[in-house]
């Protein structure tokens, strides 16, 4: 019989445990927790992984607790960081909160009582819990000789800027999370991302101290690409779990764009498709006869569909299908204006179009970051105005180019997509 721990391993989910005790815990029902704080209104793919081990580990009987980080976040975590980060106010923090629990709902399983996941809010227990007080009650049983040794604090102390005494107290802070998890709420298990190892042996080394509780720690890879670069990441910013921040369109289309060395790795860690199924398609991916880009078409849609569900992944399909080149008999306006919102688009008065260079536009609505890198790559064939190939650097936006009178779609290679709405169009009868 498998175990949680097992599972995990096999689809490269797990960076360290902090004792060999818990592949024996796991056999019988815990509850464990990951933290996340607030530091936007949504959450991204990086967390992504974190969200789908709690999932796991539901699916194998266990409890997900999730901790926000409403007073935590208040302060920001120096892992990983080379840098302070600035402080937000505590009403954004606040609204950051309520927003990303929605980014738990598609993944989690609401609906079966006994493993129903909980929300705690860390600004709970510590909104309450004078300075004074918690240095008498907590500070005292934590030695300044080990918080110096934990590898976020070392490698911070020796950056140029240093660390600021607020972010040295961040480790205390979740540690005393992880002690007040244990004792109020038999949370037995923390999990974070490798950067998290110094906050999660802190949480336990207080915990055994003061209450004498057994707690376990568990941390897992950070989403990381094959050139080492941070998942998560585009030209246009995060890739975000909310549909407000980044469309099911810009989600799919960032997936479907992985690199072939990233694309296995990245159906183990973040779907929940069968092992035999991902190591078919690694094999089919050394095959002569591989079709390109087929195993990241699978990880889109699938991922897609995970979270922003059946209809967030038609309507990726459908705008995948009406902005690639060669669908002409898809750019109609009512089918432009029903994906305009999900897709990169940017409205222009009609005096700033017709009798414009496409150049022009295109470096004013953010398509192409100069003139010259326009021009080209119109010269190297890779500039479209609606589907079809621009070859004429000196081209002039007429009216009969508008869709409909109202749209333009203007492309950057085969992928990148901007959707130009015309307002004050003309009149359909002139």
């Amino acid at each position: 019989m498998t175990t949680i721990i097992d599972c995990l391993h096999e689809r490269g989910l797990i960076d360290a445990l902090t004792s060999e005790e818990l592949r024996e815990i796991v056999k019988q029902p815990i509850r464990v927790y990951i933290g996340f704080d607030p530091t936007a209104d949504s959450l991204h793919l990086g967390n992504l992984v974190g969200i789908v081990i709690l999932r796991w580990f539901q699916k194998y009987g266990h409890t997900p607790v999730i901790v926000l980080g409403g007073a935590t976040g208040r302060i920001g975590d120096p892992s990983g960081k080379s840098s302070e980060r600035p402080l937000l106010d505590d009403q954004v923090i606040k609204a950051n909160v309520t927003a990303i629990q929605k980014n738990f709902a598609p993944v989690l399983d609401f609906n079966t009582p006994s493993v129903k996941p909980l929300f705690f809010n860390n600004d709970e227990w510590m909104a309450t819990y004078s300075f004074i007080d918690f240095l008498r009650d907590i500070g005292k049983h934590v030695r300044v000789g080990i918080m110096l040794g934990k590898d976020s604090v070392r490698s911070r102390l020796q950056s140029e800027e240093g660390m600021s005494f607020t972010e040295f107290c961040y480790q205390l802070l979740q540690a005393y999370d992880f002690y007040h998890l244990r004792t109020q709420h038999q949370v037995m298990l923390q999990m974070g991302g490798s950067d998290q190892w110094g906050n999660i042996t802190a949480g336990i080394e207080l915990t055994r101290k003061i209450s004498q509780d057994n707690a376990y720690g568990l941390t897992y890879p950070l989403l990381t690409r094959s050139d080492g670069k941070k998942f998560g990441k585009s030209e246009e910013g995060a890739i975000w779990l909310s549909s407000e921040r980044c469309s099911p369109y810009q989600f799919y289309q960032y997936l479907v764009r992985v690199a072939d060395a990233d694309v296995i790795k990245l159906m183990r860690m973040l779907t929940f498709m069968p092992m035999d199924e991902i190591l078919t398609y690694e094999k089919q991916m050394q095959s002569s006869d591989y079709l390109p880009n087929t195993a990241q078409k699978r990880l889109a849609e699938e991922l897609t569909r995970l979270i922003h569900g059946e209809e967030g992944l038609e309507t990726a399909l459908r705008v995948t299908e009406a902005a690639a080149p060669g669908s002409k008999a898809a750019l109609n306006v009512e089918t432009l204006q029903e994906i305009s919102s999900d897709m990169p688009h940017a409205a222009l008065p009609l005096v700033e179009v017709l009798g414009k260079k496409y150049v022009d536009i295109a470096v004013k609505t953010g398509l192409f970051s100069s003139k010259g890198e326009a021009v080209r790559l119109i010269q190297n064939g890779g500039a479209y105005l609606n589907d079809e190939k621009i070859t004429d650097s000196q081209l002039i936006i007429a009216q009969d180019h508008l869709i409909g009178d109202r749209f333009l779609l203007f492309g950057a290679g085969k992928k990148k997509k901007m959707l130009i709405s015309v307002e004050n169009h003309l009149p359909e009868n002139e």
